[in-house]
């Protein structure tokens, strides 16, 4: 692997040490669009650092539907997995490519180690539960306290944002699923924002004005 790389990644975040480990124990993982990267009650055997593009963790409710977590983007790690890797237990959340990218692939037992032997990668751990509990958070107050055509615009501002463009391209089904509602309901709130002047519509995609 090229250590240029990941320092272009990660020289402001751990020391040159880490970064050597890195090199030597880490394997770049490939990942397109839609691609399902870890799935419910998988076995983990490697910890995802996201290099480029985005990923959405989602997790199964009681109804056989899914609700969206939170996204990663570049730098970041899953805390949900991390906790799985800690206590030797299998995944209870699906990660999906929201974009292609690629992530460098930690094994598990390197966690433990990491965390006793560089303050920098266990300042990484901590900040990476916070950042994730934080998101979590926003996540509950937008269900709690926002009615859903509000849920609709976070939503739509969260994926755009992500993938770093005003367009989301998605149709109203996936749009429905990924927020755990009908695709009539999405649909109906998707035309009021319309006539809002919020977004305006195209076949399977949705652009924020």
């Amino acid at each position: 692997m090229n250590k240029s790389l990941l320092e272009s990644y990660f020289s402001s975040l751990f020391e040159e040490e880490l970064i050597d480990e890195m090199v030597q124990i880490g394997q770049i993982r490939s990942f397109e669009e839609n691609e399902i990267l870890i799935d419910l009650n998988q076995t983990i055997s490697h910890m995802p650092l996201l290099l480029h593009g985005a990923i959405r963790i989602m997790r199964d409710d009681d109804n056989d539907g899914e609700l969206l977590l939170y996204y990663l983007e570049k730098g970041d790690t899953c805390a949900m997995t991390m906790t799985c890797c800690l206590g030797t237990k299998t995944s209870n959340i699906r990660a999906t490519a929201e974009t292609d990218g690629e992530m460098l692939m930690i094994p598990v037992q390197k966690m433990d180690e990491w965390l006793a032997k560089y303050a920098t990668w266990r300042a990484f751990v901590f900040n990476s539960y916070q950042d994730r509990l934080d998101e979590m958070m926003r996540s509950i107050d937008n269900l709690a306290f926002n009615d859903s055509k509000g849920r609709l615009k976070n939503y739509l501002i969260e994926v755009a944002s992500v993938n770093k463009t005003r367009t989301v391209n998605k149709t109203h089904a996936e749009i429905a699923y990924e927020m755990n509602t009908s695709r009539v309901v999405i649909s109906r709130l998707i035309k009021a924002l319309e006539n809002e002047g919020f977004i305006k519509q195209q076949r399977n995609s949705i652009t924020i004005l």
